[in-house]
Protein backbone atom coordinates (compact mmCIF):
# COMPACT_ATOMS: atom_id res chain seq x y z
CA UNK A 1 0.00 0.00 0.00
CA UNK A 2 1.53 3.68 -0.82
CA UNK A 3 2.05 5.89 1.68
CA UNK A 4 -0.12 9.38 1.17
CA UNK A 5 2.50 11.58 -0.53
CA UNK A 6 1.93 15.84 0.17
CA UNK A 7 1.55 16.16 -3.68
CA UNK A 8 -1.40 13.81 -3.59
CA UNK A 9 -3.04 15.36 -0.22
CA UNK A 10 -2.54 18.99 -1.58
CA UNK A 11 -4.35 17.93 -4.63
CA UNK A 12 -7.42 16.31 -3.09
CA UNK A 13 -7.62 19.43 -0.16
CA UNK A 14 -7.71 21.64 -3.20
CA UNK A 15 -10.72 19.36 -4.76
CA UNK A 16 -12.89 18.26 -1.59
CA UNK A 17 -14.45 20.30 1.42
CA UNK A 18 -15.90 16.96 3.32
CA UNK A 19 -18.27 17.95 5.96
CA UNK A 20 -19.93 15.41 7.52
CA UNK A 21 -19.10 11.58 7.72
CA UNK A 22 -21.71 9.04 9.83
CA UNK A 23 -20.36 5.67 10.41
CA UNK A 24 -22.39 2.84 11.17
CA UNK A 25 -20.63 -0.36 13.20
CA UNK A 26 -21.63 -3.30 14.19
CA UNK A 27 -19.49 -5.33 16.38
CA UNK A 28 -22.05 -8.46 17.24
CA UNK A 29 -20.30 -10.43 14.51
CA UNK A 30 -18.20 -13.46 14.92
CA UNK A 31 -14.71 -12.74 16.79
CA UNK A 32 -11.94 -11.37 14.09
CA UNK A 33 -14.24 -9.50 11.68
CA UNK A 34 -16.64 -6.21 12.31
CA UNK A 35 -19.03 -4.55 9.57
CA UNK A 36 -18.81 -0.69 8.83
CA UNK A 37 -20.70 1.33 6.91
CA UNK A 38 -19.09 5.05 6.49
CA UNK A 39 -21.45 7.64 4.75
CA UNK A 40 -19.23 11.26 3.56
CA UNK A 41 -20.82 13.81 2.73
CA UNK A 42 -18.16 16.00 0.32
CA UNK A 43 -18.27 18.99 -1.82
CA UNK A 44 -16.02 18.95 -5.00
CA UNK A 45 -14.83 22.38 -6.02
CA UNK A 46 -14.14 21.06 -9.64
CA UNK A 47 -17.00 18.98 -10.67
CA UNK A 48 -16.42 16.21 -13.32
CA UNK A 49 -13.01 15.83 -12.15
CA UNK A 50 -11.85 12.26 -10.18
CA UNK A 51 -9.83 11.59 -6.73
CA UNK A 52 -9.83 8.86 -4.00
CA UNK A 53 -11.20 7.62 -1.23
CA UNK A 54 -9.18 4.97 1.91
CA UNK A 55 -9.69 1.88 2.43
CA UNK A 56 -8.31 -0.91 4.79
CA UNK A 57 -10.82 -3.48 4.95
CA UNK A 58 -10.94 -7.32 4.51
CA UNK A 59 -13.35 -7.20 2.04
CA UNK A 60 -15.27 -4.23 0.43
CA UNK A 61 -18.83 -5.38 0.28
CA UNK A 62 -20.33 -2.07 -1.82
CA UNK A 63 -19.53 1.01 -2.46
CA UNK A 64 -22.10 3.87 -4.01
CA UNK A 65 -21.29 7.51 -5.03
CA UNK A 66 -24.46 9.74 -5.37
CA UNK A 67 -26.68 6.83 -5.26
CA UNK A 68 -24.64 4.98 -8.38
CA UNK A 69 -22.94 1.93 -7.58
CA UNK A 70 -18.92 1.65 -7.83
CA UNK A 71 -17.39 -1.50 -8.91
CA UNK A 72 -15.41 -3.00 -5.65
CA UNK A 73 -12.86 -4.88 -8.14
CA UNK A 74 -11.71 -0.99 -8.63
CA UNK A 75 -10.20 -1.09 -5.05
CA UNK A 76 -6.63 -1.54 -5.48
CA UNK A 77 -3.38 -0.32 -3.00
CA UNK A 78 -6.48 0.56 -0.11
CA UNK A 79 -7.89 2.94 -2.54
CA UNK A 80 -11.20 3.44 -4.18
CA UNK A 81 -11.00 5.80 -7.55
CA UNK A 82 -13.98 8.70 -7.28
CA UNK A 83 -15.13 9.29 -10.70
CA UNK A 84 -17.54 11.87 -11.95
CA UNK A 85 -16.94 14.04 -9.29
CA UNK A 86 -20.78 16.52 -8.67
CA UNK A 87 -20.29 19.60 -6.76
CA UNK A 88 -22.31 18.30 -3.76
CA UNK A 89 -21.64 14.17 -3.17
CA UNK A 90 -22.82 11.21 -1.07
CA UNK A 91 -20.55 8.44 -0.72
CA UNK A 92 -21.30 5.39 0.77
CA UNK A 93 -19.09 2.36 2.08
CA UNK A 94 -19.60 -1.10 3.36
CA UNK A 95 -16.75 -3.08 4.19
CA UNK A 96 -15.80 -6.04 6.24
CA UNK A 97 -13.00 -5.05 8.60
CA UNK A 98 -10.59 -7.44 10.93
CA UNK A 99 -10.01 -6.61 14.39
CA UNK A 100 -6.59 -5.83 14.85
CA UNK A 101 -3.97 -7.23 17.41
CA UNK A 102 -1.15 -4.38 17.08
CA UNK A 103 -2.81 -1.32 18.68
CA UNK A 104 -3.85 0.34 15.63
CA UNK A 105 -7.07 0.39 13.99
CA UNK A 106 -9.93 -1.53 15.99
CA UNK A 107 -7.97 -3.43 18.60
CA UNK A 108 -9.61 -6.09 20.62
CA UNK A 109 -8.08 -7.51 23.71
CA UNK A 110 -9.67 -10.53 25.45
CA UNK A 111 -8.69 -10.02 29.53
CA UNK A 112 -6.49 -12.93 30.58
CA UNK A 113 -8.11 -12.18 33.97
CA UNK A 114 -11.98 -12.83 33.18
CA UNK A 115 -12.08 -13.67 29.46
CA UNK A 116 -14.23 -10.46 28.71
CA UNK A 117 -13.49 -8.79 25.47
CA UNK A 118 -12.47 -4.92 25.07
CA UNK A 119 -11.73 -2.62 21.92
CA UNK A 120 -10.36 0.65 21.22
CA UNK A 121 -9.37 2.24 18.22
CA UNK A 122 -6.43 3.98 17.30
CA UNK A 123 -6.45 5.94 14.19
CA UNK A 124 -2.62 7.62 13.87
CA UNK A 125 -1.16 7.68 11.47
CA UNK A 126 -2.75 5.90 8.79
CA UNK A 127 -4.59 3.62 10.58
CA UNK A 128 -8.38 4.63 10.56
CA UNK A 129 -8.92 3.59 7.15
CA UNK A 130 -8.67 0.13 9.19
CA UNK A 131 -11.68 0.55 10.45
CA UNK A 132 -13.98 3.01 8.65
CA UNK A 133 -13.24 4.42 4.85
CA UNK A 134 -12.42 7.68 4.84
CA UNK A 135 -10.96 10.37 2.84
CA UNK A 136 -7.56 10.42 5.89
CA UNK A 137 -5.34 13.16 6.06
CA UNK A 138 -5.28 15.98 8.75
CA UNK A 139 -6.30 18.96 6.55
CA UNK A 140 -9.63 17.32 5.37
CA UNK A 141 -11.50 17.84 8.46
CA UNK A 142 -15.10 17.15 8.84
CA UNK A 143 -18.04 16.48 11.83
CA UNK A 144 -18.62 12.46 12.49
CA UNK A 145 -21.91 10.49 14.16
CA UNK A 146 -21.57 7.05 15.19
CA UNK A 147 -24.05 4.09 15.96
CA UNK A 148 -22.50 1.23 17.07
CA UNK A 149 -24.06 -2.26 17.75
CA UNK A 150 -22.65 -3.84 20.43
CA UNK A 151 -23.54 -6.09 24.03
CA UNK A 152 -26.49 -4.32 25.61
CA UNK A 153 -24.00 -4.51 28.90
CA UNK A 154 -20.81 -2.59 27.78
CA UNK A 155 -19.56 1.30 27.90
CA UNK A 156 -19.16 3.00 24.44
CA UNK A 157 -16.74 6.31 24.89
CA UNK A 158 -15.84 8.36 21.94
CA UNK A 159 -15.19 11.61 20.19
CA UNK A 160 -18.70 12.84 21.32
CA UNK A 161 -21.16 11.31 24.57
CA UNK A 162 -23.06 8.34 23.60
CA UNK A 163 -26.44 7.23 24.78
CA UNK A 164 -27.97 3.96 24.41
CA UNK A 165 -30.78 4.19 22.12
CA UNK A 166 -32.13 0.62 22.61
CA UNK A 167 -30.71 -2.41 24.14
CA UNK A 168 -27.36 -3.03 22.18
CA UNK A 169 -27.66 0.48 19.82
CA UNK A 170 -25.54 3.58 21.01
CA UNK A 171 -25.19 6.72 19.07
CA UNK A 172 -22.69 9.28 19.29
CA UNK A 173 -23.51 12.76 19.36
CA UNK A 174 -22.19 15.34 16.37
CA UNK A 175 -18.42 16.45 16.83
CA UNK A 176 -16.55 19.52 16.10
CA UNK A 177 -14.89 19.17 12.96
CA UNK A 178 -12.09 16.53 13.30
CA UNK A 179 -8.96 14.45 11.22
CA UNK A 180 -9.06 11.09 10.53
CA UNK A 181 -6.36 10.55 12.80
CA UNK A 182 -7.41 10.87 16.25
CA UNK A 183 -11.44 9.62 15.79
CA UNK A 184 -11.43 6.88 18.32
CA UNK A 185 -14.09 4.50 20.02
CA UNK A 186 -13.64 2.83 23.11
CA UNK A 187 -16.08 -0.06 23.70
CA UNK A 188 -16.92 -2.70 26.24
CA UNK A 189 -17.38 -4.16 29.68
CA UNK A 190 -14.95 -1.59 31.33
CA UNK A 191 -15.06 -0.20 34.71
CA UNK A 192 -15.76 3.44 35.04
CA UNK A 193 -15.34 6.28 37.25
CA UNK A 194 -16.86 9.51 36.15
CA UNK A 195 -16.63 13.30 37.70
CA UNK A 196 -17.26 16.78 36.93
CA UNK A 197 -14.88 19.95 36.92
CA UNK A 198 -16.23 23.37 35.96
CA UNK A 199 -18.54 22.41 33.62
CA UNK A 200 -16.48 19.31 32.11
CA UNK A 201 -17.88 15.84 32.72
CA UNK A 202 -15.16 13.52 33.23
CA UNK A 203 -14.53 10.06 33.50
CA UNK A 204 -11.44 7.25 33.50
CA UNK A 205 -11.76 3.90 32.36
CA UNK A 206 -10.15 0.73 32.79
CA UNK A 207 -11.26 -3.41 31.85
CA UNK A 208 -13.13 -4.54 34.95
CA UNK A 209 -10.10 -6.96 36.10
CA UNK A 210 -8.25 -3.41 37.11
CA UNK A 211 -11.16 -1.69 38.80
CA UNK A 212 -9.61 -1.80 42.32
CA UNK A 213 -6.46 -0.37 41.24
CA UNK A 214 -8.56 2.37 39.34
CA UNK A 215 -9.98 2.89 42.61
CA UNK A 216 -6.95 3.33 44.55
CA UNK A 217 -5.05 5.78 41.73
CA UNK A 218 -8.34 7.62 41.20
CA UNK A 219 -7.78 10.49 43.26
CA UNK A 220 -4.74 11.28 42.01
CA UNK A 221 -5.56 11.10 38.59
CA UNK A 222 -8.80 13.13 38.39
CA UNK A 223 -6.82 15.66 40.66
CA UNK A 224 -4.28 16.23 37.90
CA UNK A 225 -6.57 16.64 35.13
CA UNK A 226 -8.44 19.28 36.66
CA UNK A 227 -5.19 21.13 38.15
CA UNK A 228 -4.16 21.08 34.09
CA UNK A 229 -7.75 21.98 33.22
CA UNK A 230 -7.57 25.08 34.78
CA UNK A 231 -3.45 26.14 34.05
CA UNK A 232 -4.61 25.42 30.05
CA UNK A 233 -7.66 27.30 30.36
CA UNK A 234 -6.02 30.41 32.18
CA UNK A 235 -3.08 30.17 30.34
CA UNK A 236 -4.83 29.70 26.30
CA UNK A 237 -7.57 31.68 27.01
CA UNK A 238 -9.81 29.71 25.52
CA UNK A 239 -12.17 26.98 27.49
CA UNK A 240 -11.49 22.94 26.34
CA UNK A 241 -13.76 22.61 22.92
CA UNK A 242 -14.87 18.76 22.67
CA UNK A 243 -17.72 19.02 25.04
CA UNK A 244 -16.97 15.20 27.74
CA UNK A 245 -13.31 14.17 28.60
CA UNK A 246 -12.54 10.65 29.50
CA UNK A 247 -9.12 9.21 29.61
CA UNK A 248 -9.36 4.92 29.11
CA UNK A 249 -6.09 3.12 30.05
CA UNK A 250 -6.65 0.29 27.81
CA UNK A 251 -4.17 -2.85 27.71
CA UNK A 252 -1.86 -3.61 24.57
CA UNK A 253 -1.32 0.25 23.78
CA UNK A 254 1.46 0.54 21.71
CA UNK A 255 2.42 4.06 22.53
CA UNK A 256 2.19 6.10 25.64
CA UNK A 257 -1.12 7.76 25.17
CA UNK A 258 -3.15 8.99 22.35
CA UNK A 259 -4.90 12.75 22.16
CA UNK A 260 -8.00 11.43 20.76
CA UNK A 261 -10.24 14.27 21.70
CA UNK A 262 -12.67 13.64 24.10
CA UNK A 263 -11.42 10.48 24.72
CA UNK A 264 -7.80 10.38 25.04
CA UNK A 265 -6.44 6.35 25.35
CA UNK A 266 -3.49 5.71 27.88
CA UNK A 267 -1.42 2.56 28.45
CA UNK A 268 -2.91 0.84 31.39
CA UNK A 269 0.65 0.26 33.03
CA UNK A 270 -0.74 3.83 34.32
CA UNK A 271 -2.69 2.29 36.68
CA UNK A 272 -0.48 1.23 39.03
CA UNK A 273 -1.23 -2.42 40.55
CA UNK A 274 2.15 -2.53 43.05
CA UNK A 275 3.80 0.31 45.32
CA UNK A 276 4.31 3.53 42.65
CA UNK A 277 6.90 6.06 43.44
CA UNK A 278 6.24 9.62 43.37
CA UNK A 279 8.90 9.84 40.01
CA UNK A 280 6.04 6.93 39.01
CA UNK A 281 3.32 9.43 39.50
CA UNK A 282 5.12 12.40 38.40
CA UNK A 283 6.03 10.91 34.87
CA UNK A 284 1.63 9.90 34.75
CA UNK A 285 0.85 13.33 35.86
CA UNK A 286 2.76 14.38 32.95
CA UNK A 287 1.49 12.14 30.25
CA UNK A 288 -1.96 13.43 31.43
CA UNK A 289 -1.25 17.15 31.10
CA UNK A 290 0.54 16.18 27.34
CA UNK A 291 -2.60 14.61 25.93
CA UNK A 292 -5.09 17.72 27.18
CA UNK A 293 -2.09 20.24 26.17
CA UNK A 294 -3.07 18.36 22.38
CA UNK A 295 -6.74 19.61 22.90
CA UNK A 296 -5.49 22.44 21.99
CA UNK A 297 -2.46 21.84 20.07
CA UNK A 298 -3.39 19.22 17.82
CA UNK A 299 -6.41 18.86 17.96
CA UNK A 300 -8.33 22.17 18.16
CA UNK A 301 -5.87 23.61 15.56
CA UNK A 302 -3.95 20.53 13.62
CA UNK A 303 -1.01 20.66 11.18
CA UNK A 304 -1.75 21.19 7.31
CA UNK A 305 0.60 18.14 6.97
CA UNK A 306 2.71 15.83 8.59
CA UNK A 307 5.88 17.54 8.33
CA UNK A 308 4.48 19.54 11.16
CA UNK A 309 3.64 16.60 13.38
CA UNK A 310 6.38 18.21 15.79
CA UNK A 311 4.18 21.48 16.53
CA UNK A 312 1.96 19.10 18.12
CA UNK A 313 4.37 16.54 20.03
CA UNK A 314 6.81 19.78 20.90
CA UNK A 315 4.47 21.53 22.38
CA UNK A 316 2.48 19.59 24.32
CA UNK A 317 5.85 17.99 25.71
CA UNK A 318 6.61 21.58 26.75
CA UNK A 319 3.31 22.69 27.98
CA UNK A 320 2.71 19.74 30.04
CA UNK A 321 6.09 20.53 31.76
CA UNK A 322 4.89 24.26 32.12
CA UNK A 323 1.30 22.54 33.55
CA UNK A 324 3.03 20.51 36.18
CA UNK A 325 5.28 23.18 37.81
CA UNK A 326 2.73 25.44 38.30
CA UNK A 327 -0.56 23.98 38.82
CA UNK A 328 0.30 20.25 40.18
CA UNK A 329 2.05 18.87 43.16
CA UNK A 330 4.58 17.14 40.73
CA UNK A 331 6.98 19.58 39.05
CA UNK A 332 8.59 17.77 35.94
CA UNK A 333 11.32 19.94 34.66
CA UNK A 334 14.40 18.82 36.80
CA UNK A 335 13.11 14.92 35.64
CA UNK A 336 12.75 16.44 31.94
CA UNK A 337 16.78 17.91 32.13
CA UNK A 338 17.79 14.70 33.34
CA UNK A 339 15.88 12.19 31.68
CA UNK A 340 13.88 13.44 28.56
CA UNK A 341 16.00 16.07 27.48
CA UNK A 342 18.99 14.04 27.00
CA UNK A 343 16.87 11.38 25.05
CA UNK A 344 16.55 14.54 22.39
CA UNK A 345 20.33 15.26 22.71
CA UNK A 346 21.09 12.04 22.30
CA UNK A 347 19.37 11.49 18.75
CA UNK A 348 20.66 15.09 17.88
CA UNK A 349 24.43 14.22 17.81
CA UNK A 350 23.67 10.89 16.00
CA UNK A 351 24.46 10.12 12.26
CA UNK A 352 20.12 10.48 12.17
CA UNK A 353 19.91 13.84 13.46
CA UNK A 354 17.36 16.39 11.37
CA UNK A 355 16.02 19.72 12.15
CA UNK A 356 13.13 20.13 14.71
CA UNK A 357 10.89 21.70 11.79
CA UNK A 358 10.94 21.84 8.22
CA UNK A 359 12.30 18.10 7.15
CA UNK A 360 10.57 18.06 3.76
CA UNK A 361 8.58 14.91 4.11
CA UNK A 362 7.55 13.82 0.96
CA UNK A 363 4.87 11.18 2.12
CA UNK A 364 3.64 10.43 5.68
CA UNK A 365 5.22 7.42 6.37
CA UNK A 366 8.75 9.60 5.78
CA UNK A 367 7.45 12.49 8.30
CA UNK A 368 7.10 9.14 10.55
CA UNK A 369 10.92 7.91 10.12
CA UNK A 370 11.71 11.70 11.73
CA UNK A 371 9.96 11.78 14.35
CA UNK A 372 11.69 10.84 17.60
CA UNK A 373 13.73 12.49 20.64
CA UNK A 374 13.88 15.74 18.47
CA UNK A 375 10.50 15.87 18.05
CA UNK A 376 9.42 15.46 21.46
CA UNK A 377 11.96 16.42 24.04
CA UNK A 378 14.54 18.84 21.88
CA UNK A 379 11.57 21.27 20.43
CA UNK A 380 10.01 21.28 24.17
CA UNK A 381 14.05 23.01 24.86
CA UNK A 382 13.80 24.89 22.38
CA UNK A 383 9.65 26.49 22.86
CA UNK A 384 11.41 26.97 26.71
CA UNK A 385 13.92 28.83 24.85
CA UNK A 386 11.41 30.81 22.77
CA UNK A 387 9.36 32.00 25.38
CA UNK A 388 13.06 32.88 27.05
CA UNK A 389 13.69 34.60 24.11
CA UNK A 390 10.35 36.12 23.49
CA UNK A 391 9.16 36.99 26.92
CA UNK A 392 6.01 35.07 28.59
CA UNK A 393 3.84 38.44 27.33
CA UNK A 394 4.30 37.60 23.57
CA UNK A 395 5.06 34.00 23.62
CA UNK A 396 1.07 33.75 24.92
CA UNK A 397 -0.38 36.37 23.31
CA UNK A 398 1.16 34.58 20.22
CA UNK A 399 -0.57 31.43 20.92
CA UNK A 400 -3.92 32.42 21.68
CA UNK A 401 -4.16 34.66 18.65
CA UNK A 402 -3.16 31.43 16.48
CA UNK A 403 -6.13 29.48 18.29
CA UNK A 404 -8.64 32.52 17.63
CA UNK A 405 -7.65 32.58 14.23
CA UNK A 406 -7.29 28.64 13.52
CA UNK A 407 -9.86 27.08 15.59
CA UNK A 408 -11.64 23.64 14.49
CA UNK A 409 -9.06 24.00 10.94
CA UNK A 410 -5.33 23.59 9.68
CA UNK A 411 -2.40 25.38 10.37
CA UNK A 412 1.24 25.48 9.33
CA UNK A 413 4.20 27.11 11.39
CA UNK A 414 4.37 29.49 9.38
CA UNK A 415 0.27 30.69 10.75
CA UNK A 416 2.06 30.17 14.06
CA UNK A 417 5.21 32.61 13.44
CA UNK A 418 2.70 35.53 11.88
CA UNK A 419 0.73 34.86 15.27
CA UNK A 420 3.73 35.43 17.22
CA UNK A 421 4.81 38.37 15.29
CA UNK A 422 1.63 40.27 15.51
CA UNK A 423 2.25 39.88 18.89
CA UNK A 424 5.28 41.74 19.06
CA UNK A 425 8.01 39.06 18.25
CA UNK A 426 11.15 40.98 16.60
CA UNK A 427 13.46 38.87 14.29
CA UNK A 428 11.13 35.49 14.38
CA UNK A 429 12.32 34.50 11.39
CA UNK A 430 16.43 34.37 11.96
CA UNK A 431 15.44 32.55 15.21
CA UNK A 432 13.33 30.12 13.87
CA UNK A 433 15.86 29.40 10.93
CA UNK A 434 18.69 28.94 13.75
CA UNK A 435 17.09 27.07 15.99
CA UNK A 436 14.41 25.32 14.25
CA UNK A 437 15.80 24.50 10.97
CA UNK A 438 19.17 23.03 11.46
CA UNK A 439 20.42 20.09 13.56
CA UNK A 440 23.16 19.83 15.97
CA UNK A 441 23.76 21.46 19.20
CA UNK A 442 25.71 24.62 20.50
CA UNK A 443 28.08 24.23 23.56
CA UNK A 444 27.81 26.22 26.26
CA UNK A 445 30.66 26.81 28.61
CA UNK A 446 31.95 29.18 31.23
CA UNK A 447 35.86 30.38 30.70
CA UNK A 448 38.37 32.63 32.56
CA UNK A 449 40.35 35.29 31.13
CA UNK A 450 40.13 38.23 28.94
CA UNK A 451 37.39 38.33 26.79
CA UNK A 452 38.16 37.52 23.13
CA UNK A 453 35.59 40.35 22.46
CA UNK A 454 36.79 42.79 24.35
CA UNK A 455 34.00 43.77 26.31
CA UNK A 456 33.20 43.16 30.34
CA UNK A 457 32.93 40.42 32.17
CA UNK A 458 30.07 39.17 34.72
CA UNK A 459 32.83 40.54 37.39
CA UNK A 460 33.04 44.16 35.67
CA UNK A 461 36.37 44.31 34.16
CA UNK A 462 38.58 42.88 31.31
CA UNK A 463 39.55 39.81 33.58
CA UNK A 464 36.92 37.51 34.86
CA UNK A 465 34.37 34.38 33.98
CA UNK A 466 32.98 34.37 30.36
CA UNK A 467 30.24 32.65 28.95
CA UNK A 468 30.82 31.76 25.25
CA UNK A 469 29.17 29.57 22.80
CA UNK A 470 30.53 26.83 20.40
CA UNK A 471 28.59 25.87 17.20
CA UNK A 472 28.82 22.23 16.33
CA UNK A 473 31.61 21.84 13.82
CA UNK A 474 29.40 20.89 10.91
CA UNK A 475 27.18 23.82 11.82
CA UNK A 476 26.39 25.76 8.60
CA UNK A 477 26.80 29.65 9.97
CA UNK A 478 23.68 29.39 11.81
CA UNK A 479 24.11 31.47 15.06
CA UNK A 480 21.35 30.96 17.60
CA UNK A 481 21.24 32.99 20.23
CA UNK A 482 20.62 31.60 23.97
CA UNK A 483 18.42 33.36 26.59
CA UNK A 484 20.07 32.04 29.77
CA UNK A 485 20.22 33.24 33.36
CA UNK A 486 23.76 32.91 34.60
CA UNK A 487 24.23 31.83 38.39
CA UNK A 488 27.22 33.51 40.43
CA UNK A 489 28.21 31.09 43.54
CA UNK A 490 31.31 32.57 46.17
CA UNK A 491 33.09 29.96 48.03
CA UNK A 492 30.90 29.40 50.89
CA UNK A 493 28.09 27.77 47.89
CA UNK A 494 26.20 31.15 48.44
CA UNK A 495 23.92 32.29 44.97
CA UNK A 496 25.45 36.06 44.98
CA UNK A 497 23.98 37.17 41.25
CA UNK A 498 21.43 35.86 38.81
CA UNK A 499 21.88 38.09 35.38
CA UNK A 500 19.75 36.84 32.41
CA UNK A 501 21.51 37.35 29.31
CA UNK A 502 21.15 36.60 25.61
CA UNK A 503 24.14 35.23 24.36
CA UNK A 504 25.39 35.19 20.59
CA UNK A 505 27.82 35.13 18.49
Amino acid sequence: MPSLTLSEARSRADLLRVSATHVDLDLTKPAGTFRSTATINFQCRHPGQETFVDFKGSELVRASLNGVELDATTLADDRLPLGGLQADNVLVMEGTMAFSADGEGLHRHVDPADDRTYLYAMSFLDAAPRWFACFDQPDLKCSYTFDVQAPADWTLLGNGAYRQTSPGRWQMEQTRPLSSYYVTLVAGPYASIRDEHDGIPLGIHVRASLAKFLAAEAVDILTNTKQSFDYFHQTFGVRYPFGEYHQAFVPDFNAGAMENPGCVTLRDSYIFRAAATRADRGSRACTIAHEMAHMWFGDLVTMTWWDDLWLNESFAEYLALRACAAATDYPMWTDFGIARKAWGSVADQSPSSHPVAGNGSADAQAALADFDGISYAKGAAVLKQLAAYLGEEVFLAGLQSYFARHRYGNATFADLMAAWTDAGAVGLPGWADSWLRRAGMDTLAVERGPSAAGGLSAAGGQQGNWLTRTPPVDDDGGDRPHAVAVAAIDQTGTETARPAVVLTG
